[in-house]
């Protein structure tokens, strides 16, 4: 396993990657970096496969474009579509957790000429609403139902990284711990937050790292979000609604090639995402395979390593 850096399109990117054979993109969310795949890079590696963890665009390593509006989805698929032709290839099965299942699905919507096959962990497919731009609509439903403001609102603050910035440490261990399977406790957060309280004030002061990260692991995570901020990261949410607009060709547009989706039994992702993980068969629709990992959390290639990685394998070999 090696980690180095790779000049693409406009962008350098740091990669983590083992193994030879076919190509497999494993993307990462928020707030994670390549690292989070490692056991994924190892077995996959172990399996057969070329397996590349980048650091995404605003992350880690890789460049980190100063302009907010550099975040967008057509930024990251094309980042994506980029590195593998650097790699040598022409072809990939992309692999995607939290944010990095968005830029999975969109890959395998905008360039199914690259990307082959596609899984997605924790965030299922979500077509695009034509009614308008998805801020606005998840603001009135969050409204309506009195559960208070949605973090991925809040994000939309320009001033939103200033608090995670502020002390990065604490930060990312909430974070962690909030949305945690193994260490589930009825004061974990569920994405949402009274108005007037920040996204830390309304996670846990007792918050602790969940048992699968080792103080090693989160040591990597607190040295590079120190180093790079999250400005970077909290752009991809601020682009949502540039997305949307962006995103008009692709409005019911189904994904043909084979898909795989996983997510954690108690992922709260399932809160505001679960009528779209029930209709994922409608619009993937070479779907083989919806996976509920019983007692798990959002953080499943990492809480789950093992589960998650056999279940990658079998799809591979199947494609």
């Amino acid at each position: 396993m090696q980690t180095r850096r790779i000049a693409t399109d406009g962008l350098t990117q740091q990669v983590l990657e083992a193994g030879e054979g076919p190509l497999v993109l494993l993307i990462h969310g928020f707030p994670e970096l390549g690292i989070s795949w490692r056991a994924q890079v190892q077995a996959l590696a172990e399996a057969g496969y070329h397996a590349v963890a980048p650091d995404m665009r605003g992350y880690g390593g890789t460049d980190k474009p100063a302009d907010g509006e550099d975040h967008t989805i057509l930024h990251l698929v094309g980042d994506m579509v980029d590195l593998v032709r650097a790699l040598g290839e022409d072809q990939a099965v992309v692999v995607g957790h939290d944010w990095g299942s968005a830029v999975a699905w969109h890959c395998a919507m905008m360039r199914p000429d690259v990307f082959r096959a596609v899984a997605g962990l924790s965030v299922p497919f979500q077509p695009r609403r034509p009614k308008g731009p998805p801020t606005a609509a998840m603001a009135a439903i969050t409204k309506r139902a009195g559960l208070g403001d949605l973090y991925i609102n809040r994000f939309q603050s320009p001033e939103a990284h200033v608090e995670l910035d502020a002390d990065p440490a604490t930060a990312l261990r909430k974070m962690f711990w909030a949305y945690d399977g193994a260490t589930a406790t009825a004061d974990q957060s569920t994405g949402f937050m009274p108005e007037g309280v920040s996204l830390l004030d309304s996670i846990s002061d007792h918050a602790i790292l969940p048992p699968w990260m080792s103080e090693a692991h989160f040591e990597e995570y607190v040295a590079a979000f120190s180093a790079s901020g999250f400005k970077g990261p909290l752009d991809w949410y601020r682009c949502l609604d540039r997305n949307w607009s962006l995103t008009a060709f692709l409005q019911g547009q189904q994904i043909a090639q084979p898909a795989l989706f996983m997510v954690g039994e108690r992922d709260p992702v399932r809160h505001y995402a679960g009528p779209f993980e029930a209709a994922q068969k409608d619009w993937l629709t070479a779907l083989r395979g919806q996976v509920v990992l019983p007692g798990a959390g959002h953080w499943l290639q990492q809480e789950r390593a093992e589960e998650v990685s056999a279940a990658l394998i079998e799809f591979l070999r199947a494609l």
